[in-house]
């Protein structure tokens, strides 16, 4: 039997002699935490401007940035949030812990990003803030959201976890009005192992966060006057001077994806009974923070079997999320009036993807042409024997 040769990706996280030299200069400046240092504010500079934003706030993870957004946003207890309910789980749980009720609604079928009709359908008057995520760097439906949006007087929070750098229609996240958090966890476009941010698009909302991210208290205080209340969701210096060289060489590596996806998903789609991921064409730059594809009807268990093999191959593979609401920790806090079977029943898109999808990691599509090929005839190779 002729196996696939396995390809050679690069590994991830990636660096060079420019993280170094940024974690020597946060050490050599003697102040380590944002307060005293310089690196938390230029980084947060040069996000804000490369993402189009008039703000960026720098935050301990992904999670505490979408919590603190939410809060921001007034959202707490009595309050419910429309999230996908095919997402990573932090979309639900950051709402869950303010208190406010998470609302899973269906996910469109090519884009696996929040679908707007079903949101739409499910905006109550004690809806507070509605949450599309731009599924593996594939933008949700921006401008429906928008009209969405204003239609109904409720704000959006891009859940951008994904999106580093993406672009809807030639905006920036950070130029289409609203809100947006990202991630810098290990897996990341960037990263400094963890990390996060959040976009505003003004200015009072943005020195509410920096108060709340800051225990309530205000950035010249020697008083302990707390203002308001909050946590401590600072980022260190040491992260956010490995995260400006991260930033720097954002844009080349999104373009190579790019390029590679455009290869790699030729080549998934005439593999039988695979289907890959297809974004909204007005996602005229996507991130592609996974690249995935679907195997439908093949089922949860197969799905899992598929994936082993293609670990044992080589690929650095993983399954679909699971639907938010058929978790336990979905149900243990602020969960909506609903059994599972309720909810997925009006959620057939979330249900089938998250029996049937694969992703692969993107240091995949940071390798060669050739990998592409290979990495196909892997893919193919091992959907053939489940």
């Amino acid at each position: 039997m002729n196996v696939p040769q396995a390809p050679e990706f690069p590994q991830w996280p990636q660096y060079d002699a420019g993280e170094r030299e940024g974690l020597l200069r946060a050490l050599e400046q003697g102040q380590w935490w944002r307060m005293g240092g310089n690196e938390v504010d230029a980084f947060e500079r040069e996000f804000a401007e490369h993402h189009g934003a008039a703000h960026a706030l720098a935050v301990t993870n992904g999670t505490h940035a979408l919590e603190l957004a939410l809060q921001c946003m007034g959202v707490g207890a009595g309050s419910e949030v429309i999230v996908p309910a095919f997402t990573f789980i932090s979309s639900s749980q950051a709402a869950q812990r303010l208190g406010a009720v998470a609302v899973p609604v269906d996910v469109d079928e090519h884009t696996y990003s929040l679908d707007v009709a079903a949101a739409a359908a499910a905006v109550t008057p004690r809806t507070r803030v509605i949450m599309p995520v731009h599924m593996a760097g594939f933008m949700a439906d921006m401008d429906a959201l928008a009209k969405l949006s204003a239609d109904t007087g409720v704000p959006l929070l891009q859940d951008a976890a994904h999106a580093h750098g993406a672009r809807w229609r030639g905006k920036r996240v950070g130029e289409l009005g609203s809100v947006a958090a990202f991630s810098f966890q290990n897996g990341k476009l960037m990263t400094a192992g963890e990390g996060g941010a959040v976009l505003f698009p003004d200015t009072e909302m943005y020195e509410t966060a920096f108060l709340r991210h800051s225990c309530g208290r205000p950035r010249a205080d020697r008083r302990y006057l707390h203002e308001i209340a909050g946590s401590n969701l600072r980022l260190n210096e040491f992260s956010a001077a490995v995260l400006r060289v991260q930033l720097g060489r954002l844009d080349e590596q999104l373009t190579t994806r790019q390029k590679r996806w455009a290869l790699l998903s030729r080549l998934l789609a005439p593999i039988d009974g695979v289907v890959p991921q297809r974004g909204d064409e007005r996602t005229d730059f996507s991130s592609h923070y996974m690249a995935m594809f679907r195997v439908p009807g093949i089922g949860e268990e197969s799905r899992n079997a598929l994936v082993d093999r293609l670990v044992a191959a080589g690929l650095p593979a993983f399954a679909g999320f699971r639907a938010i609401y058929r978790t336990d920790a979905f149900w243990e806090i602020n969960a909506p009036d609903a059994t599972p079977d309720e909810i997925a029943e009006r959620c057939p898109r979330t249900e089938a993807i998250s029996q049937d999808c694969v992703w692969l990691h993107h240091r995949v599509l940071l390798a060669t042409e050739q990998d592409m090929h290979r990495t196909a005839a892997i893919v193919a190779d091992a959907v053939a024997a489940v």
